[in-house]
């Protein structure tokens, strides 16, 4: 029996976890979710397709950039308060974004959704780590893990029966009774934490916000403006660059606050925490990275549907899913560090697998096989990690703490989308035509200059893919027909070449986040579950300094 770090008034600490995991799933869900909606809310809303994007960039965005305040406010209000305010803004915005009529109406609920979840996310490791003793802490990260697994793939697949049985709408709806359920568990079960009432850092709050909001939209946004003007001369890398250097006057003045800033550096000087968030910020680079170009291969080469293409991952999603608890309570007994780098290493196992089979007329049950280890990877990497990153940090930090390393993790997904989308786009325009060049080889002379014609444009955008190529005009018959396979040909040749090629920065990004974890150190087992009182040096878990 373990004892917890504050009264639960005779309570277990796991009585604690379920209203904070429910919140944690319908958050992580709802990231991925809509995209399996898109067609639909396009035609119901009578929206254009980048309109529709805003749908969930707007709540991408808000959440990433208020997560950092958030986790603050949760060390200065208290985080129950802070994730039942969350609760109640993202269950309410969830109920608008269902009675949404147009699209303009269905943004901004999602933008209000992502407010609630940046108030929500941070408190849920906090509570973890200020409730659950040291010897079950990872235990209870398990289970938190294995929510970020599930989540993850889970929302396109739950995405998927919801809209073609219910419609668009429901994908919302579904969060009220959740929601509501989990407002009263939290009131019951989630206990009052002490407080810390001291300086609030507005000008540090106002830095973060407007810093990570350059940076994120640039890169978020930037392949809609095909990285070039967004209004009059302002273009997307003087956005991303005015956010780089917003960012490092918000850490000079972070710098000058010391421990009282929104985000004390002196976190930094924990190599775990450190080191754990950049795994966090290479695991959600490279789910992101794993993803987008898989989903369209399955859907636009294999000619999957969208619920079919998201069932492909389901069984890695459901692994990944049981062996999450195993790995939180085995880095509770073990170094964590060993458990993250074999995640890491399983994960990029898969991609090589995937790698090694993907062809234009890949089987979908071999694509699920190589996808086992990315199931027993994940699973390995999420609950583990957060365990090392929360080892040092004590009550005063806790929020702050939980803040700065989901802000990272959140900022990761951004810049893993961003880059993954402009890199299979570029090799795209390259991969394509040669593909092209190469199949043409092959067809009669008579044939290859009409077939040349369907490529001459050069657009070999994802949108493009997914439409199909037409054989030009004026060619009909067995030469249409002829001309239209080979085009085929080329456009699953070339597209696969442009991912794989995609899949080995993933990789790159994969070996980055192992590295770190080999270089995290030991945590030191602490002989007591009490939590350092204020204005203690140190936690009773502190990883060793850099």
């Amino acid at each position: 029996m373990t004892t917890p770090l504050v009264d639960l008034k005779g309570r277990s600490p796991w009585s604690v976890l379920p209203p904070l995991v429910m919140g944690f799933f319908m958050v992580m869900v709802d990231m991925t979710i809509v995209n399996i909606a898109v067609p639909s809310i396009q035609k119901s809303l009578d929206a254009d397709l980048t309109s529709v994007g805003w749908v969930n960039s707007g709540y991408l965005l808000s959440f990433a950039v208020l997560m950092l305040p958030a986790g603050r406010l949760g060390d200065r209000y208290g985080p129950r308060m802070l994730f039942l305010s969350g609760l109640v803004v993202f269950t309410a915005a969830s109920a608008l974004c269902g009675l949404a009529d147009s699209i303009s109406l269905l943004i901004a609920a999602r933008v209000i959704q992502g407010v609630g979840a940046a108030l929500m996310t941070p408190q849920t490791m906090a509570v973890i780590t200020r409730v659950f003793p040291a010897k079950s802490r990872g235990a209870a990260l398990g289970i938190w893990g294995m929510v970020a697994g599930l989540a993850t793939i889970a929302g396109p697949v739950l995405g998927g029966f919801i809209v073609e049985d219910w419609g668009w709408e429901w994908i919302f709806y579904v969060n009220i009774p959740v929601g509501v359920v989990a407002i009263v568990y939290s009131v019951v079960t989630v206990p009052h934490l002490e407080t810390h009432k001291r300086y609030f850092d507005v000008v540090g709050t106002l830095l973060a916000v407007a810093g990570l909001f350059l940076l994120v939209f640039g890169l978020q946004e930037g392949e809609n403006y095909d990285w070039g003007k967004i209004w009059g001369p302002v273009t997307i890398w003087e956005l991303i660059g005015a956010g780089l250097v917003v960012l490092g006057v918000f850490l000079v003045w972070q710098h000058r606050l010391g421990d009282k800033a929104l985000l004390p550096l002196r976190l930094f000087h924990y190599r775990n925490f450190s080191l754990a968030n950049v795994s966090a910020f290479m695991i959600s680079f490279a789910m992101l990275g794993i993803f987008f170009p898989l989903t369209i291969f399955l859907q636009s080469i294999l000619g999957l549907s969208p619920l079919a293409a998201a069932m492909v991952n389901l069984p890695a999603s459901l692994l990944s899913g049981i062996v999450a608890p195993f790995a939180g309570r085995l880095s509770d007994r073990i170094n964590g560090k060993w458990v993250v780098a074999t995640g890491f290493g399983f994960i990029a196992v898969s991609l090589l697998l995937v790698y090694s089979v993907l062809t234009p007329d890949v089987s979908e049950a071999t694509l699920i096989w190589c996808m086992i280890p990315f199931g027993i990877g994940t699973g390995l990497v999420f609950s583990p990690m957060v365990n090392l990153a929360t080892a040092g940090l004590d009550h005063r930090t806790a929020g702050a703490g939980a803040g700065a390393f989901n802000t990272i993790r959140q900022v990761g997904s951004v810049v893993g989308s961003a880059a993954i989308v402009a890199m299979l786009t570029g090799r795209l325009a390259t991969t394509i035509p040669n593909a092209a060049h190469d199949v043409a080889a092959g067809l009669p002379a008579d044939l290859r200059q009409p077939f040349a014609t369907i490529f001459s444009g050069g657009d070999v955008s994802a949108d493009t893919i997914q439409q199909g190529f037409q054989p030009p005009a004026g060619v009909t018959g067995e030469a249409a027909k002829r001309i239209g396979a080979a085009a085929q040909q080329a456009v699953g040749d070339g597209f696969t070449v442009a991912v794989k090629d995609t899949l080995l920065l993933v990789v790159a990004a994969l070996v980055a986040g192992g590295v770190a974890a080999l270089f995290m150190s030991p945590t030191r087992r602490a002989s007591d579950d009490a939590v350092p009182a204020a204005g203690a040096g140190e936690a009773s878990e502190e990883p060793a300094a850099v």
